[in-house]
């Protein structure tokens, strides 16, 4: 491809690892890798949602994942509508941009984590 088709993605998974706890995982790449390396990430069973975005970060497409159910719906629409706008995934997606690495994680810092349950024996 030329100059102007060429792909250059970061992808990004948001992956499950327990209910308070989500990993941003990103990956660089370039060409058809760019698209194995999306497609493998929309398949993980952990991934609840991923994400494809340009070396600016502008977001060219995403959506809920094979891991998707591992959480409360209405906790997965609030991860849609945060995921371009979170400092986490901005942080991972900066180390990308650099080029010095092609591949960031990061434990996800996020406001939108269920409260945990306090049960009557924890309080004494």
């Amino acid at each position: 491809m030329g100059w102007f088709g060429s792909k250059d993605w970061n992808i990004i998974g948001i992956i499950f690892e327990r209910p308070d706890l989500y990993r941003v995982n990103g990956n660089r790449g370039k060409g058809s890798n760019a698209v194995t390396i999306r497609d493998n990430v929309k398949k993980h069973p952990r991934t609840i949602f991923w994400a494809v975005f340009d070396q600016k970060g502008g977001f060219i497409e995403g959506g809920p994942a094979a891991g998707g159910d591992m959480i409360a719906h209405q906790l997965l629409q609030r991860l849609i509508r945060e995921v371009h706008t979170n400092q986490t995934v901005r942080q991972v997606l900066a180390v990308l941009e650099k080029g010095d690495t092609d591949k960031a994680a990061k434990a996800m810092e996020w406001a939108g984590y269920p409260q945990k349950e306090v049960r009557r024996e924890d309080l004494g």
